[in-house]
């Protein structure tokens, strides 16, 4: 007779076993996977190297349409909702340049942002707990989502319309922080990424010589008043207690020094917590443009692409999670976050569909300067990959006892 959902501190044994079991083969998964990073939209390498270590495994699983992203676990329809654990797979365009073994292999591609991590990690929390569903006498309602290109913001969406989400009640996932020392986690109930929308900015002047720049309308001109007057205007326009980012990151306009061009764009972002204030903003520049443009003579065409909302953690949820995180790594292992970050986040595309929590794992050693994500020589310490496999398998088998409890009449 196998154990039943009621042997909470058995099932949690069995996934910490599990995972130590493992660690060579996380260790070798997470190098492999570092020195053969794939950017957003090129996953399919790093696809079938998961998909391969699944199958070794004897885990369900699809590869979905797009052959870069991965269901596990429960594929079918479910009775009970199941809980999700998500990762993400690409990389950034980014040369590595880090003095190690494993580092990168693939020329000015490198995962900076640890979802060679993230992977990981669900990987073996989804080891530990197939090997733990193999004993009971009924299914753990549990499922591992790969997605790919979250670092374009485009990933969780196909994979949500990839039927990922589908019987899903909750999710979950960890995303590797360097300000934390290792066996610590950083949890925030609410917000806790930005909403973030792109802006681009086209700006038709008239081109003609540099020695007669009244002969011309210079777009050159128009785009450093432009940036001038919106990083006035946006401070002064909003309160000051609520967050609100605009960075322009990108200018281009112009070939020659001794020609005046016709056009110049400019790209960036705007990033809040609430889409109303995301909208207050877009108007406002919308204004400065159509200002600017009467006053200079210049055609200005403004777009704002939407990236991913804001990541909104359901309260009840990450106070559960924070008890799992307690339960792991002992009394204020959990790290309360104050504020929300203003980086963006397409984890979001499934808190559209069913509630969830992203925690942040630490990954810092304490012995020598962390470098920042998306650093070309950010690290982890490999000691937190046990730690984020076990973290995320003990919070599925706990979350699955609370709704069983919750579902007993």
């Amino acid at each position: 007779m196998g154990k039943t959902l009621g042997g909470l501190d058995a099932e949690i044994e069995t996934i910490d076993r599990e995972v130590e079991q493992h660690l060579d083969l996380l260790r070798e998964v997470r190098r492999y996977l570092h020195m053969h990073p794939e950017p957003s939209g090129g996953e399919f390498q790093t696809t079938l190297y998961i998909a391969h270590q699944l199958r070794e495994h004897g885990i369900d699983h699809r590869v979905v349409e797009s052959e870069r992203g991965i269901i596990a676990g429960q594929l079918g329809a479910s009775n009970e909702p199941l809980i999700a654990i998500r990762a993400d797979t690409d990389a950034l365009s980014i040369i590595d340049e880090k003095s190690v073994p494993y580092r990168s292999r693939h020329d000015g591609v490198m995962h900076a942002c640890g979802h060679d991590a993230h992977s990981t990690m669900v990987l073996g929390a989804t080891l530990a707990l197939n090997a733990l569903s193999r004993g009971l006498d009924r299914p753990l309602p549990w499922r591992a989502i790969f997605q790919p290109a979250e670092e374009t913001a485009l990933g969780a969406n196909e994979m949500v319309a990839s039927g990922a989400v589908d019987s899903v009640g909750k999710i979950l996932a960890l995303h590797v922080d360097p300000t934390f020392q290792v066996g610590r986690v950083g949890i925030r109930r609410g917000a806790l990424t930005a909403q973030c929308c792109g802006v681009e900015i086209e700006i038709w002047g008239k081109g003609g010589h540099a020695a007669r720049p009244h002969d011309s309308i210079d777009p050159i001109v128009v785009a450093s008043q432009l940036l001038s007057l919106i990083y006035q205007t946006v401070p002064r326009r909003n309160d000051s207690r609520e967050p609100v980012v605009v960075t322009f990151g990108m200018i281009e306009g112009g070939k020659n020094p001794n020609v005046i061009p016709e056009r110049v764009r400019l790209a960036g972002t705007i990033r809040t917590t609430q889409r109303e204030t995301t909208e207050r903003i877009k108007n406002q520049i919308l204004a400065i443009c159509r200002g600017l443009s009467e006053a200079s003579g210049a055609g200005i065409d403004v777009d704002f692409p939407m990236g991913p909302d804001a990541v909104v953690n359901d309260p009840d949820l990450t106070d559960q999670c924070e008890e799992v995180i307690v339960d792991l790594l002992g009394p204020g292992a959990a790290e309360h976050i104050p504020q929300p970050s203003m980086g963006g986040e397409d984890f979001s595309a499934y808190l559209r569909e069913v509630p969830g929590c992203l925690m942040r794992l630490g990954v810092a050693d304490g012995r020598h300067r962390a470098e920042p994500l998306h650093s070309p020589r950010f690290d982890i310490d490999e000691r937190a990959l046990a730690l984020g496999a076990k973290l995320l398998a003990r919070a599925v088998v706990t979350l699955a006892h609370q709704d069983a409890r919750g579902a007993t009449p």
